[in-house]
């Protein structure tokens, strides 16, 4: 899973039943115990069928081997975390790919932090047809994601300023 300092990483969400979801440009930033970190400055573009912006603060994202990608924003985003249920991200190259399962762990800059897209979620496991064991693995990671932000353990805890410092330095 590991890359190169300053490779380029295209990220390509999808749905479960193989729809295009959000794709974006990373770049790699390095690795710790966590796994690999990708930035993403200010005015990278996030696009989706039928929907784009250009994201208004840079990100730092955690890829790990869990059923989640994480991002952490800086401020001037809409959040601080925000954390979509995914199958484990696979970073081949330059390419990572996950699938999304529409729950999203979201802290905001106050601290409030909730889980998103539940109604989504119920609606495409039975629509898209969603395997029991994925539903399991979604659900489980969803709540052990919400405790660890609640909790601020480690990614959660203020690792990812010093990944946000370079991505902002340019």
């Amino acid at each position: 899973m590991r890359g190169r300092t300053r490779d380029r990483v295209r990220v390509r969400m999808s749905k479960w039943d193989g729809t295009p979801h959000w794709a974006f440009d990373a770049v790699v930033l390095g690795d710790d115990e966590h796994g690999t970190w990708l930035g993403t400055p200010a005015g990278t573009r996030f696009a989706r069928p039928g929907a784009a912006y250009e994201q208004a603060a840079a990100r730092v994202h955690l890829v790990g081997d869990a059923w989640c990608l994480p991002s952490f924003c800086s401020p001037g985003a809409p959040m601080a975390v925000y954390v979509d249920v995914s199958t484990p991200p696979d970073l081949d190259g330059g390419l990572l790919e996950a699938i999304d399962l529409d729950l999203d762990v979201v802290r905001g800059w106050t601290g409030r932090t909730w889980v998103d897209d539940e109604d989504e979620f119920a609606a495409h496991r039975v629509s898209q047809g969603y395997p029991p064991a994925v539903v399991d693995a979604a659900l489980t990671s969803s709540e052990q994601v919400l405790a660890a932000v609640r909790a601020g353990l480690p990614p959660y805890d203020g690792t990812a300023r010093s990944w946000l410092a370079r991505v902002q330095a340019g």
